[in-house]
């Protein structure tokens, strides 16, 4: 994948949200604890940009291994590339039906639960940055949960693992990075070599198609606030 900070000329998020000058502590009007699981450190935040990624189980390779030495972005990076260039595990979003049902789902919680900045859906796994309303924790299970339930529903599966039980996120510390982290997402099929621009892949906030897909008649995905 190409690094970040040479990509240019991408969309330009309008209106991104307003980040303090001052530490997480220093604002009343967010929320932020730390959640551990299985090792791994989770922010539950609510009016604070946060990055979220989570796959497909079985998309990554059980032998995978990072230097001692390596930092959680760099991990997180390696990773990335290995989804990308994976030549064996599952890849059902790769299936216009399997892709088109998560856009939706991402679609259906826009302004109720979370403000939308950027997302993809790869063939293996899903990029996304929000501004969320709600627990982050809560959200994530139950938009897994659901995406689960329907992928498994579209397959024709019954009582199959869909998603990796840990997902990878990480609170956006200004603008700058804000910026960078929406190009990142919105490259990652020009990066994986599936298209030669970021609009030209359908799957995507960068997608020609701006307005968001008509998900009225999506069935129920609540989750308590």
């Amino acid at each position: 994948m190409s690094p970040v900070g040479q990509v240019v000329n991408l969309r330009r998020i309008e209106n991104p949200p307003c980040f303090p000058e001052k530490s997480l502590s220093c604002c009343p009007l967010l929320s932020v604890s730390t959640v551990h699981r299985r090792r791994l450190p989770h922010y539950e935040v609510a009016g604070r940009p946060i990055f979220l990624t989570w796959n497909l189980d079985g998309s990554l390779p059980d032998n995978r291994r990072f230097p001692s030495a390596t930092n959680s972005g760099a991990a997180f990076v390696a990773m990335d590339r290995l989804l990308d260039n994976a030549r064996s595990g599952p890849t059902y979003l790769r299936q216009p039906e399997m892709a088109k049902m998560m856009v939706e789902a991402i679609w259906y919680r826009e302004n109720r639960h979370y403000e939308l900045h950027a997302y993809v859906v790869m063939a293996n796994h899903v990029h996304l940055l929000i501004t969320p309303h709600v627990d982050v924790g809560k959200l994530m299970q139950s938009l897994k949960r659901f995406t689960a339930r329907e992928g498994n529903r579209i397959l024709g599966l019954t009582g199959q693992a869909f998603w990796q039980d840990e997902s990878y996120d990480r609170l956006v510390r200004d603008e700058t990075e804000f910026h960078r982290i929406a190009q990142y997402i919105e490259m990652n099929p020009v990066g994986a070599g599936l298209v030669a621009t970021p609009e030209a892949f359908p799957w995507s906030s960068a997608g020609r198609i701006y307005n968001p897909p008509q998900v009225a008649n999506l069935p129920h995905m609540g989750v308590s606030s």
